[in-house]
């Protein structure tokens, strides 16, 4: 993994909403949609898309459109090379 991708990563990771979002999507098999996302936190909907756009622009979780709604999925390959990045630096 690259370093721009790492700290990318990274920075969504440094939110504590954002953290709490990727363990309910990984509590409900890996995924979640944004209503349910929105109704299990203490935040607006506008704050919950924000979280959402982060995690996503950062590629750990995957949107995937059902209709009129949007699921999302954790994306466990990414997840997997930040963790072996992570890693790799305690040599």
């Amino acid at each position: 993994m690259d370093n721009k991708k790492f700290e990318k990563i990274s920075r969504a990771l440094s939110d504590a909403s954002r953290i709490t979002i990727l363990q309910e999507i990984r509590k409900k098999q890996g995924c979640l949609y944004c209503a349910e996302i929105t109704d299990m936190l203490d935040l607006t909907q506008p704050s919950v898309s924000h979280h959402l756009k982060q995690l996503v622009e950062a590629d750990l979780v995957i949107p995937e459109k059902e209709g009129r709604n949007i699921k999302y999925i954790l994306n466990q390959e990414v997840l997997a090379d930040y963790i072996a990045s992570l890693n790799s630096l305690r040599g």
